[in-house]
């Protein structure tokens, strides 16, 4: 009941901050895109009529207003908002974001906006999450740069490794802390294909005792893993885009291969470790505000990784529903399909299915153990091409017969 009633009261919230906005069609080569136009004569008009309102009827007017992509006229488009959130592991609280959209050429209407996103994040659990994450797009898209950084701390539940632990095992709480900064550059080679290398830092570590289960008990389902860990990598990219926008696509093709090497003398591990990672993404305009999305994704890790790094089901994105890391192995595959359509003004909606597995080998997938995915969500455009999202989603029942379910609050698309 509690649940209902906080995801209730969030989509009565994104609801009243609905404002008019008018599109047009554009038609170049025989192609129909939709887009948004304000004359700049007009605008200092309009702003004076918008802000004439006083208290939330202003709120109101920022948020209809920041729904336009106003990277063509202005240095950077920001928006920023408070929002409440729900998931079934971090519970009820509060997230505040800047999301900023900008163009270093803005005479190349085909290209991408570059885009950024500051984010902090804190719950009734004492879950708190901050961190930056962006895209940038240089002229005629010739490079790109994608970097993250963030730091979160939170409560949360384990149930040890492999799929017949996640099903069987009964869950410990201890409180996982972790630090990850990663980057890449990309060059392009030719339309639309992109090599690339990387690097990242990913520390973690975990707290035990007194609420929590104490670290000799933890230390059980671990299989001779310890809880503190730090590894560098460095990968190689190859990348293949024809998506018209980055964080919400609508038509295109997405498909990037990653092979890292975290190496023995930049880890405290003892040994150097391999892991690859492929995703295949599809997207396609059906009807008239509809968009019809395929997400594939597989991982890949060396025998000897820490369970820390190992590939996990559930969470914000893949196998929404399921509670973040419960289903974790050296290995995982998931496909997922989603239909995206487009409601009224900024409003949409999403429904999805799709499946995961996760296994220690190659040899040892076994078809019997995939997991199902499915669920709905609403959608609600805070600027163009970012998006506020609320999902629900259902997986496969336990051991005990129940059905996993959970709710997911986050900004951009799942894919």
């Amino acid at each position: 009941m509690f649940r209902r009633i906080a995801i209730f009261s969030l989509l009565v919230a994104l609801v009243s901050t609905a404002a008019a906005q008018n599109d047009s069609i554009l038609v170049v080569n025989k192609d129909t895109v939709a887009y948004r136009y304000t004359p700049i004569t007009q605008l200092p008009l309009q702003r004076e009529k918008r802000n004439s309102g006083k208290g939330w009827q202003k709120f109101v007017n920022y948020i209809a207003e920041s729904s336009i992509d106003s990277s063509f006229e202005r240095r950077v488009d920001m928006t920023f908002i408070p929002s409440l959130y729900y998931t079934n592991s971090t519970s009820l609280g509060l997230a505040v974001m800047a999301a900023g959209l900008y163009r270093l050429d803005k005479k190349s209407r085909d290209i991408p906006a570059s885009n950024f996103s500051v984010y902090a994040t804190a719950s009734l659990t004492g879950f708190y999450r901050v961190g930056v994450s962006g895209v940038n797009i240089f002229r005629k898209d010739r490079q790109r740069i994608v970097y993250n950084a963030e730091f979160y701390s939170q409560p949360t539940n384990f149930w040890g490794l492999g799929y017949d632990a996640a099903m069987d095992n009964g869950a410990m709480r201890y409180l996982a802390s972790r630090c990850i900064v990663e980057g890449k550059f990309l060059q392009k080679i030719t339309k639309g294909l992109y090599v690339g290398v990387g690097a990242d830092y990913n520390y973690h570590f975990g707290k035990f005792g007194g609420k929590y289960a104490s670290q000799a008990e933890f230390e059980t389902l671990l299989n001779g893993y310890g809880v503190k860990y730090n590894a560098t990598g460095i990968s190689l990219f190859v990348e293949y885009d024809t998506r018209d926008a980055i964080s919400a696509p609508q038509r295109g093709v997405y498909i990037a291969a990653q092979a890292k090497v975290r190496p023995r003398g930049m880890n405290n591990i003892g040994k150097t470790l391999w892991s690859g990672r492929l995703t295949l993404d599809y997207y396609q305009r059906l009807w008239k505000g509809a968009v019809l999305a395929f997400d594939l994704r597989g991982e890949y890790n060396s025998q000897g990784t820490p369970w820390v790094y190992y590939a996990t089901l559930g969470g914000l994105s893949s196998m929404r529903g399921y509670y973040a890391g419960r289903f974790t192995d050296l290995c995982a595959v998931t496909l997922q399909a989603e239909l995206r359509q487009r409601i009224y003004k900024g409003f949409g909606a999403a429904a999805w299915g799709g499946a995961g597995n996760v296994f220690s080998t190659f040899g040892s997938f076994d078809w019997h153990k995939t997991l199902p995915t499915y669920g709905v969500g609403l959608r609600y455009a805070l600027k163009h091409g970012v998006n506020l999202r609320v999902d629900y989603g259902f997986g496969g029942r336990d051991h005990r017969g129940r059905l996993i379910h959970g709710a997911v609050f986050s900004f951009n698309e799942a894919f």
